[in-house]
């Protein structure tokens, strides 16, 4: 079963070894269909105590370390990037600038294949049968 990846907030680094992780969710109310906002804290594993409070982080499930402890802070090169980096990067990028409309028209344009005229369908001429009547 694949463990579950969680990103917070880091809230405490007061213990040793040990982390305190607020990680926020939003979900939509059932009857009022509005966002809401929940956190939960999540005490995670830090064996180099390099986290420092106020800094995002992401949490990955492991096995129980303590009665509290079930989580272990990620390595930030083995981290996927954040939602926020991500946004961050989309807007940081320059966007490319289209070519005037003069040099536009030089471009020369390859001839369009013309499709193959779509012939009518041949009507079916139902044969009528007639039935002779014998007198």
């Amino acid at each position: 079963m694949p463990r579950r990846v969680l990103e917070g907030k880091v809230v405490s680094d007061k213990m040793d070894k040990t982390v305190t992780v607020s990680v926020e969710r939003r979900f939509m109310h059932p009857k009022y269909k509005k966002y809401i906002k929940r956190s939960a804290k999540y005490a995670a594993h830090d064996e180099s105590n390099t986290v420092k409070e106020g800094e995002l982080v992401q949490i990955i499930e492991c096995a129980p370390i303590s009665k509290r402890k079930t989580w272990t802070v990620v390595k930030d090169g083995a981290a996927a990037p954040s939602r926020e980096e991500k946004a961050a990067t989309k807007k940081a990028a320059p966007k490319a600038k289209a070519a005037p409309k003069s040099e536009a028209k030089k471009v020369e344009k390859a001839p369009a294949k013309k499709a193959a005229a779509k012939k009518a369908p041949a009507k079916k001429t139902a044969a009528k049968k007639t039935t002779k009547k014998k007198d």
